[in-house]
């Protein structure tokens, strides 16, 4: 597993000539840092005096990012295995009709797939953001900028993510389900960009 890697090992996986680990990798990796990070500064702000009020906050947000970080963790492995399906497809036969037909829907249910994995990264990313917010200004403001960093690393996850989203969808011949997911990628890009840009105006660094 991709995970199982060392971080000098995994960056030159990235770096090497193998389609995967990919973007949609690496915004994952995105999503799992900027977790990691939420989780750091809330830890920072626990058994603190000053911060007495926001002791139960600070916990709830331990917990949620920690989970998150593992979800990341693994979609860092989904998408490449969501890219190696696809990619294990279109070898299929195509001699017969009955193969072409089989081989094309099979590519269709990948590629679908493919989109999903992405997408889901997209979701808990920008689900995330409100969460590094609070710690943000809440939070052990010694760690400040590392907030701000979480909060940077998710939006990448989800732009970054979403990417891969509609280059999948591009490939898709369900239009129902195309324009129904396209909405959804529109709608988190523009959260994902506000989210950021209203935290740093607050922060004012």
């Amino acid at each position: 597993m991709l995970t199982d890697l060392t971080v000098k090992d995994f960056l030159n996986k990235v770096a090497g000539s193998d389609p995967v680990p990919g973007g949609g990798s690496i915004a994952a990796l995105n999503g799992a840092l900027a977790a990691s990070l939420a989780a750091m500064v809330a830890n920072l702000t626990l058994g603190k005096k000053k911060y007495e009020e926001v002791q139960s906050l600070m916990q709830a947000i331990v917990d949620e990012a920690v989970c998150l970080k593992d979800e990341f963790v693994a979609d860092v492995d989904r998408d490449s295995e969501a890219y190696d399906r696809v990619f294990a497809c279109f070898k299929m036969p195509k001699d017969t009709d009955e193969q072409k037909a089989a081989r094309s829907a099979a590519i269709q249910e990948a590629t679908k797939q493919a989109a999903m994995v992405p997408l889901e990264v997209a979701r808990r990313a920008c689900a995330l953001m409100p969460r590094i917010a609070e710690v943000a200004l809440k939070g052990n403001s010694n760690a400040v900028t590392d907030a701000c960093v979480a909060m940077m690393s998710a939006r990448n996850a989800v732009l970054a993510a979403l990417l891969n989203v509609r280059i999948n969808l591009a490939s898709l011949k369900d239009q129902v389900l195309v324009e129904r997911l396209q909405v959804e990628a529109d709608a988190l890009e523009q959260q994902a960009i506000s989210q950021e840009q209203a935290l740093l105006k607050q922060i004012k660094l």
